[in-house]
């Protein structure tokens, strides 16, 4: 089937040739046609270009697109969407002054949610979850990470990546998993961090691998969390069993995470809200994605990843949205990337760039998503009539999208 998008007022990053990410003063720069045609055939960007040559054949579809923007969807590369129930509670007791930490250390936080989760059954696991990745299809996202990390247990973990990979069947767009075993320990093991991370790496690593649950291997390393060498230990057993690093990193305190993760190469280090000049030294010249969660700093009032640092520093930059019970329950990329603008003082540019290229780039899906590339699969925002590129992050309160497209279907009209 092949679909002709025509008269668009203008088609947002479009790429001749596939990009993996770009960093810097690139990131200023967002290549765009104005009035613009598109064409899909069978899922996947097959021609555009100035109206000017648009085909005169007759297709299938064709979706009149004055006054309107095309741009790929979002590309959210840190999410935890695989959770059961919810910790509003907690919500509260911020509210009331308690800090992400004081409520961790009362039993609360993540290991919270793992008991929630322990709880519940995997059917039922599934069906709260599957709302979420609806939810967030409908927002323009069109590819995504899921982390475990809610199980702390080989079997709720097992769970949880069972349920992302039933969720990557059942829907269009790209699903990638990666395994968060170690986003706590579980209370059971307190004062015996060793024996946790050997449980991790003997025991749920080999099983995770052998039945090809993850193609990620994830670690909290903060204060009070997971220390550097506990950061080595898991990403070392994950490499050995084909899982490739990532790290949640420096979000609280900055304790040498990040040069663990370029150490072994890591696909992205997360989080980065507090980044000393040697982190940013470390990352300069890697093939290591920094990515930012900025809805996280919002809900959680700590500081925002020092962006403009960084860019100016010459590191590409990645958003995602964190989307969590905990820290972010809010899956909604157009809020993040308007926060990035408004907080974080990226140009509409660089946020654009950061929540599309760079992000799929930090999922390793570079190839396939991401950009307006000949050959990629066609997972296209189309807005409602917007005055330019800038009004988008502008307007943060209102839904610019009029539809969204996976692989040239519109999923939302």
């Amino acid at each position: 089937m092949a679909t002709l998008f025509k008269n668009i007022k203008e088609l947002i990053q479009v790429r001749d040739e596939s990009v993996s990410f770009v960093a810097g003063t690139a990131m200023k720069t967002l290549p765009t046609i104005k009035n613009a045609y598109l064409v899909v055939e069978n899922g996947k960007i097959a021609d555009y270009g100035s109206m000017a040559d648009c085909p005169t054949t007759s297709m299938e579809e064709t979706v009149d697109a004055t006054g309107k923007m095309v741009l790929p969807t979002w590309c959210d590369s840190h999410t935890h969407i695989v959770y059961a129930g919810n910790r509003e509670s907690e919500f509260i007791d911020r509210i009331h002054g308690l800090s992400y930490e004081e409520i961790a250390n009362r039993g609360g936080g993540i290991l919270n949610s793992a008991r929630t989760l322990q709880e519940t059954s995997e059917e039922a696991l599934y069906e709260q979850s599957k709302v979420r990745l609806e939810e967030i299809m409908q927002l323009g996202t069109g590819a995504v990470e899921i982390k475990s990390g809610y199980g702390l247990t080989v079997n709720s973990e097992l769970k949880m990546l069972r349920v992302i990979k039933r969720l990557k069947d059942s829907y269009p767009i790209p699903v990638k998993a990666s395994f968060l075993g170690a986003h706590a320990l579980p209370s059971h093991y307190k004062g015996n961090t060793s024996k946790y991370l050997d449980l991790i790496v003997n025991e749920m690593v080999p099983k995770i691998a052998e039945a090809k649950l993850a193609e990620y291997i994830d670690i909290f390393c903060e204060t009070g969390y997971f220390t550097v060498a506990d950061t080595e230990k898991i990403l070392e057993a994950g490499k050995r069993y084909g899982l490739i690093p990532k790290i949640h990193v420096n979000q609280f305190t900055a304790i040498g995470g990040v040069q663990a993760g370029v150490k072994y190469h890591a696909l992205s280090v997360d989080h980065l809200e507090i980044m000393r000049d040697e982190d940013i030294e470390a990352l300069k010249n890697t093939n290591t994605m920094p990515v930012a969660l900025p809805s996280c700093s919002y809900f959680l009032s700590i500081p925002y990843t020092p962006a403009r640092k960084m860019i100016d520093a010459g590191l590409p930059l990645a958003l995602a949205t964190d989307y969590n019970p905990g820290s972010t329950p809010s899956g909604n990329m157009n809020f993040v990337v308007s926060t990035a603008c408004i907080k974080m003082k990226m140009t509409p540019e660089e946020a654009i760039n950061a929540a599309t290229i760079n992000g799929a780039y930090a999922m390793g899906l570079e190839k396939e998503a991401g950009s307006i590339t000949i050959g990629k699969q066609a997972n296209l925002i189309l807005t409602k009539p917007v005055n330019s590129i800038g009004f988008i992050p502008y307007a943060f309160g209102s839904n610019h999208i009029d539809s969204v497209y996976i692989k040239g279907k519109a999923i939302n009209q």
